[in-house]
């Protein structure tokens, strides 16, 4: 379990539900902070594993102060890491990521499924899980989100898109069978599917999206309903690559 930390708000917030997850999990949290000199990185660290330590005493920790952007530095770190969290904001001034959102631009390059902390309400309370089909197969996102759901105990909403059930069913009836203890209720959605995850997300634990990188003159890109999600969901955003 990977989590990037920079002393911010949101990174602490990205922080506590990464230790959460980890130990969920039962998995070690890999603390990382990206800076040009890594003997600055030594408090935010220390204090990183000191709130971590109190808040999950066990719960097995390690530190990288890794120098250069925080994107880069996730993005290498997410190659062997089960999740990869940060928070929704970037990572300041001094790890030179102002120019765009660490969040976005690391949903297009990680090599493994991606958390976002957004929102507000607790998460842990029962809400369900809330999986976006898009218009493409998703099945590394509809994996992740049934194993989501049986994790927390809690049932799984599929939001479907018109053009996905009708050109290509996906085979949810095999992940059922894999999952029998989730329960899953499903819909359909005939126009804008960013919008309708946007307010079914407004009662979900997390909403889970794939995402399908594109490169273009200014480097890889995500679509269009995994970017509104990633800049308005009211809950956390489960970034799945699927190629």
């Amino acid at each position: 379990m990977v989590v990037g930390v920079d002393g911010s708000v949101a990174a602490v917030r990205a922080l506590d539900r990464a230790a959460e997850e980890a130990e969920r999990r039962g998995a070690a949290l890999h603390i990382v902070y990206a800076v040009p000199d890594r003997g600055a990185a030594a408090p935010i660290l220390a204090s990183a594993v000191s709130r971590t330590g109190t808040r999950h005493p066990g719960l097995p920790t390690v530190t990288a102060a890794a120098e250069g952007g925080a994107v880069q530095a996730l993005a290498r770190a997410s190659t062997a890491a089960a999740l990869t969290v940060v928070g929704n904001r970037g990572f300041g001034v001094v790890a030179g990521t102002l120019a765009g959102s660490v969040s976005m631009r690391l949903a297009a390059q990680t090599h493994g499924p991606l958390l976002v902390v957004r929102g507000d309400h607790r998460c842990d309370n029962g809400h369900g899980v809330l999986l976006g089909l898009g218009s493409k197969a998703d099945p590394g996102a509809a994996a992740y989100a049934f194993a989501e759901a049986e994790r927390r105990g809690v049932c799984l909403s599929v939001l479907q898109s018109r053009a996905q059930k009708a050109v290509l069913p996906f085979p949810l009836a095999e992940l059922q069978q894999q999952y029998p203890e989730v329960r899953t209720e499903s819909c359909t959605v005939h126009n804008d599917p960013a919008h309708a995850l946007l307010e079914a997300g407004r009662e979900a634990a997390v909403v889970v999206i794939g995402a399908y990188h594109r490169s273009t003159g200014l480097g890889r890109r995500t679509g269009s309903v995994v970017h509104t999600l990633l800049c308005r969901s009211h809950c956390p955003v489960a970034v799945v690559p699927n190629g």
